[in-house]
């Protein structure tokens, strides 16, 4: 049987990130993003949901740079459920997106200035991926596609 999770999410971050490390020295950082509903029924007021991210090594790294309490984020990844025993006995659970991706959602010009790395000068802000090269190439022009 097939499958296929993939979350894609903007909101913005409730809390500073803070970036955190394993025993063994792999960045990682926790973190939760406000999403508004898209559909508000008249007369309500709008919903909010407040999805909680984690982050792991060069993408943490990005986040907890870049990023701090009420920026607008895109993420991203796959949504996992995980479970575990508290100190009391209790099985709990929770549920959060590991990020694939992060990048920024507004432009130099909108944001207020957050500060682009070097390479990322330009217009173009920067994303993180921690996917491999995909391998695909531009074409520049329509007479080139292969259909």
């Amino acid at each position: 049987m097939a499958s296929f999770n993939k979350v894609i999410l903007v909101g913005n971050l409730t809390a500073d990130p803070e970036l955190k490390k394993t025993p063994s020295g792999v960045s990682v950082t926790s973190f939760s993003i406000a999403v508004n509903r898209r559909f508000t029924k008249q007369g309500e007021q709008p919903q909010t949901d407040f999805i909680n991210i984690v982050a792991w090594r060069q993408t943490a790294e990005f986040v907890a740079r870049y990023f701090n309490k009420g920026k607008p984020i895109l993420i991203c990844g796959q949504l996992q459920t995980r479970s575990w025993t508290d100190q009391n006995g209790q099985k709990r659970y929770t549920t959060e997106v590991v990020a694939d991706e992060a990048t920024f959602v507004e432009n130099k010009g909108n944001s207020g200035g957050y500060s682009a790395p070097a390479p990322y000068g330009n217009d173009a802000p920067p994303s993180y991926s921690s996917a491999p090269d995909s391998g695909f190439e531009d074409l520049s022009a329509d007479d080139e596609l292969p259909f």
